[in-house]
């Protein structure tokens, strides 16, 4: 039985290395199930047994992208003395990750460049989408929130306003990257712009330091 189960998941693990092999490549759309069968010489049948259809798919990697990350980003964010530095390691951590890994830099690349986002498909994997914004905006609010609590950030500063604000500056950078738009150095653009972001809301005892 322990040995079923172990293939069962090697399965369901290929199908999914298939699903975003061909995802990077054709684009989430054109992608079919017997595309995604055929690269690991299954049948459609055997695909269908794991998952119900592509959006369960792309539920199913977004899930595993969030899970494989949580723990290496929680290695950035100290219990104590927190520094705006640290949040900036974090996602400097994260572009590293996307350069080097070649199936984290397909995942990101066809969410972010080859993924239509219908309504429809949002509204079916809106939990794992969540779940992965979650894991990110509580690793930003946590740093934040120590800042703040330091007296590094102001007091009328709202922290999960800025994780968003935070995040969805990153998540521009990064379709930039990947479309080529981005003139300057990826690394050195989210230090540019998170620098502009920190600077609006230091107490001017922080300010005065720099």
């Amino acid at each position: 039985m322990r040995r079923t189960k172990e293939d069962a998941e090697q399965t369901r693990q290929s199908i999914l290395a298939s699903a975003r092999d061909i995802f990077y490549e054709k684009g989430y759309s054109k992608t079919t199930f017997d595309e995604i069968a055929k690269r690991i010489n299954l049948t459609k049948g055997a695909v269908y047994w794991y998952f119900r259809n592509k959006p369960d798919i792309v539920a199913a990697l977004i899930n595993e992208y969030a899970q494989t990350h949580l723990d290496a980003l929680q290695s950035y964010i100290p219990q104590d003395n927190c520094s705006f530095e640290n949040l900036t390691e974090m996602v400097l951590f994260n572009n590293k990750v996307l350069k080097n890994d070649e199936n984290t830099y397909k995942f990101l690349f066809f969410t972010t460049c080859q993924m239509e986002w219908s309504e429809a498909i949002i509204n079916k994997i809106h939990p794992s989408i969540e779940q992965t914004k979650q894991v990110t905006r509580s690793l930003f609010t946590q740093v934040l929130n120590n800042l703040q609590k330091n007296k590094k950030i102001r007091n009328n500063i709202d922290t999960s306003l800025i994780s968003e604000i935070l995040m969805t500056m990153y998540s521009g950078l990064m379709e930039a990257y990947f479309t080529k738009r981005l003139v300057n150095d990826f690394d050195t653009a989210v230090k540019t712009g998170f620098n502009l972001i920190y600077e609006s809301i230091k107490t001017k005892g922080e300010n005065n330091e720099d």
